[in-house]
């Protein structure tokens, strides 16, 4: 399986999450990026699961997750011209 992206870090400082991806550090905001977050406990916050493409972060006691791609602004355009099989 091809991995997404690399996620080496998932830390939270006060009301930040700060994600180590493919090498790089980032900073978001728990108010913009997740209100369950926000208003989570730290114990609740630090329970996590990267999935094992890369793709996101799943929260099991909050239920929550959130892609990578998202976080980070990747958009993905749709693919044109398709070929359907024969």
């Amino acid at each position: 399986m091809n991995r997404c992206h690399d996620v080496q870090s998932v830390t939270f400082l006060n009301d930040e999450m700060v994600l180590t991806i493919d090498g790089v550090a980032h900073r978001f905001s728990l108010k913009m990026v997740s209100a369950r977050l926000f208003q989570a406990a730290q114990i609740e916050r630090e329970r996590y699961e990267i999935s094992a493409s890369g793709y996101g972060i799943h929260w099991p006691l909050l239920d929550e997750d959130l892609s990578i791609d998202g976080l980070l602004g990747i958009v993905h355009s749709p693919s044109f011209g398709l070929r359907k099989a024969a």
